[in-house]
């Protein structure tokens, strides 16, 4: 039986778009390409961009197994520390074995969500079949503007957002600030790119990567000083008080911070399981060098990777930063 929006819809428990929004908004804190492309999508080529994630994990097979039946992940490798996961040959996510670890409350800074960009919108409407056909449970989904989003939790509590932008040359800037809003997802429009009737996503694209981090944070004022200030990302959005969006190079957003669960926390406790860092790429070693300048200045103290790639340096709430060469 071919997949319909009914099917999508049937995935978050509810029977129209306008039901779907609540969630898609709550992931956002407010309660086109067909052919696949031969460069990485534009997130990935400004000067500084997401590269890498890493979680600490109670059940490694049981997450192992998760992020490669949703995802379409392959498994890069496996040590007794854990497994590393990606698109083709490029590592996206570390996943760290720490089968005694408290489960993080959700009131606790770290991981709001990990958000997976696919190269193109083709690739979307193909793993939105893949999810309905095998039926995984999804919180919510919905149009931004400047992108599609789809969002779900791990088995561990990890959220995620599975999304694709759309051509940046139809995004509305005005004097830096882009326009961002949350509204109803054109599923019908994203299912007629995809053969609705079998699954055809055997595995991610080699082109998915992750486009952005979303963090819960206790103080955005702090959070400037870590990500804007010593980091070198730029605010593009404004006017809210309890979230940021920060991008470099003209990007929407490859960092935000929220406080929709977490005003006012502090440092996470060690060893529990969620977000144990996560890296931001840049394309030379000046801009490196001037990030490191700038976090020993406010006194962040980064510490140099055994790889001699870049440094990290541990955020206001235990998360830690790696700045790396692209």
């Amino acid at each position: 039986m071919p997949v319909t929006r009914r099917h999508i819809l049937a995935l978050a428990g509810v029977t129209t778009a306008a039901a779907a929004l609540p969630g898609a908004l709550t992931a956002e804190g407010i309660t086109d390409n067909m052919a696949a492309q031969a460069n990485l999508p534009f997130a990935l080529t400004t000067p500084i961009h997401c590269g890498e994630v890493a979680l600490r994990v109670r059940d490694l097979d049981n997450m192992v197994a998760y992020y490669r039946a949703v995802l379409g992940l392959a498994e890069l490798s496996r040590t007794k520390e854990g497994a590393t996961l990606g698109a083709g040959k490029t590592p996206l996510l570390h996943l760290i074995t720490t089968p005694d670890a408290k489960i993080e409350p959700v009131t606790s800074a770290g991981l709001y969500h990990v958000a997976y960009l696919m190269p193109n919108r083709a690739e979307l409407a193909r793993w939105l079949v893949h999810i309905a056909m095998t039926k995984v449970p999804v919180s919510g989904f919905a149009d931004h503007n400047v992108s599609e989003a789809i969002y779900l939790m791990d088995p561990e509590g990890n959220g995620i957002e599975v999304y694709c932008d759309r051509p940046r040359e139809n995004w509305q800037w005005n004097d830096g600030v882009v326009t961002m809003g949350t509204e109803q997802l054109d599923v019908d429009g994203i299912l007629a790119l995809a053969d609705t009737t079998k699954d055809t996503f055997e595995r991610a694209p080699d082109l998915m990567r992750i486009g952005h981090m979303h963090l819960k944070v206790g103080d955005l004022t702090k959070g400037d000083a870590f990500y804007v200030a010593a980091a070198g990302l730029v605010h593009t959005r404004k006017g809210r008080e309890d979230a940021a969006f920060l991008s470099s190079g003209g990007y929407h957003h490859h960092v935000a911070m929220n406080m929709w669960h977490s005003k006012g926390v502090g440092a996470r406790e060690s060893g529990q399981t969620g977000l144990a860092w996560f890296s931001l790429e840049v394309t030379d070693n000046e801009t490196l060098e001037a990030q490191r300048s700038r976090f020993e200045t406010a006194g962040f103290a980064p510490k140099s990777l055994t790889d001699g790639r870049g440094f990290e340096v541990i955020d206001p709430w235990g998360t830690g930063l790696r700045l790396v060469l692209a």
